[in-house]
């Protein structure tokens, strides 16, 4: 029905700057989110007859707002309650105007923080934002990480009340908390980015809703925040990364490598402007880990094949973010960068190096990396026990099956298929 369309079109748009808006007056995301859906509901009934307003968004925070008022008339104690949470944000952070033009004020900006602020848990914060921001359902919320609904609802009601219970201001951080705190928030939205390139199991190697959907937040708080470089640079990776969402899986949805990559299936378009966001994020002071990253990935998705990547530039560029982001995970990438640059021996013994580290153990991918050195090396019983090991840990049917084809090659040698990410 058109109508109907032009309501879900509207509200899943406008749902984050509906929201935030109707937090930053009553100071209270519950009332927030059952005003909101029931001002979408008075559009599905007034709509059809009157026709669809000509600011659709500001219709539909007026007529939240008026249901919010009429909720807290019936509801004092409720009513007092939130008072207190207005006056003490107010005092914090005054309520800026409305737009000119009568639409809504954007305040998308404070729920980003809100959402993301660092007294929750991170898996809540992710499953808040998602929720908030991303416009997601509980349900959806649910599926996009494995669990059910009734474990994703806990966790939204969990967050929502350590929002009240902590009385977390509804405010963007000022300039001294700034540095602290948009890491945070930049997290979260690459923690939904990281699910959706791969998935942390089932059938599927990608959930490109999820990954469609971090973009969609990192484009939003780039638009909020141009001056912050590593907002740039986040979205800048993830344009880098998506763009090769097509050519990553096969017919039958099977993983292909980089290195076995049809690169005209890649989104040129993505990729440039990806390009042009590592330029903004690399300008005018010390590069972040997200400009660094960014990097990485345009050098990836610049070169025509494996064989003319620039690994001496790309393994430099680990070199810099293991020292701003020192982590096993950036350790193990460096480690593979080097090896195509030096040799499956130099590279080997770097892993090697990272054999005790506790977040590497139930890591398949450092596995996997082993066991292609290995391989590469021609030491086939060390590669076998690690493509075992790696298979054992990977969390997707793409991965396993990929990884099962790897281990066959060893137990029945044949042409090297070749090594790549």
């Amino acid at each position: 029905m058109p109508v109907q369309s032009s309501v879900e079109s509207v509200f899943r748009e406008e749902r984050g700057r509906l929201l935030a808006s109707l937090v930053r007056r009553f100071g209270d995301l519950d009332l927030a989110e059952d005003v909101a859906s029931e001002a979408v509901e008075a559009a599905l009934a007034h709509w059809p007859v009157e026709g669809v307003p000509a600011r659709p968004g500001a219709w539909l925070l007026t007529t939240a707002r008026r249901k919010a008022v009429d909720r807290l008339r019936r509801d004092q104690a409720y009513a007092a309650r939130l008072a207190v949470l207005r006056v003490e944000a107010e005092r914090a952070d005054p309520v800026p105007p409305a737009d000119a033009d009568g639409g809504l004020p954007d305040d998308r900006l404070q729920l980003f923080f809100t959402c993301a602020h660092p007294a929750l848990a991170a898996e809540d914060r992710t499953a808040l934002t998602l929720r908030c921001l991303a416009g997601l359902t509980t349900p959806e919320v649910a599926r996009a990480f494995l669990v059910p609904t009734a474990t994703m609802a806990q966790r939204i009601v969990r967050a929502k009340k350590k929002i009240r219970q902590a009385r977390i201001p509804f405010r963007v951080p000022g300039a001294d908390e700034l540095p602290e705190r948009l890491p945070g928030v930049l997290q979260v939205i690459y923690s939904i980015f990281t699910e959706g390139y791969v998935a942390s199991s089932g059938p599927q190697l990608q959930r490109l809703d999820l990954a469609q959907e971090a973009i969609r937040l990192a484009r939003i708080l780039r638009h909020l925040m141009p001056t912050e470089r590593e907002v740039a640079g986040l979205l800048g990776l993830m344009l880098l990364i998506h763009a090769r969402r097509e050519a990553r899986t096969g017919p039958d949805s099977e993983l292909v490598l980089l290195d076995d990559q049809d690169r005209s299936r890649w989104d040129h378009t993505m990729i440039e402007e990806g390009s042009g966001l590592v330029v903004t994020a690399l300008s005018g002071g010390p590069p972040g880990p997200y400009g660094v990253q960014a990097a990485i990935a345009a050098l990836h998705d610049e070169a025509a094949d494996l064989a003319t990547t620039d690994w001496p530039q790309i393994a430099a560029l680990y070199d810099v973010l293991l020292r701003l982001t020192p982590s096993p995970v950036v350790a193990l990438n460096r480690a593979v960068a080097v090896a195509m640059r030096d040799g499956p021996r130099v590279g080997l013994a770097l892993l090697d190096e990272l054999a005790d580290e506790p977040a590497l153990r139930r890591y398949h991918p450092y596995q996997a990396a082993r066991a292609d050195l290995l391989h590469r090396l021609g030491r086939m019983p060390e590669a076998t026990t690690a493509y075992r090991q790696a298979l054992d840990l990977a969390g997707t049917d793409p991965e396993r099956d990929h990884l099962r084809r790897r281990l066959n090659t060893v137990l029945s040698p044949g042409p090297d298929n070749g090594t790549g990410t």
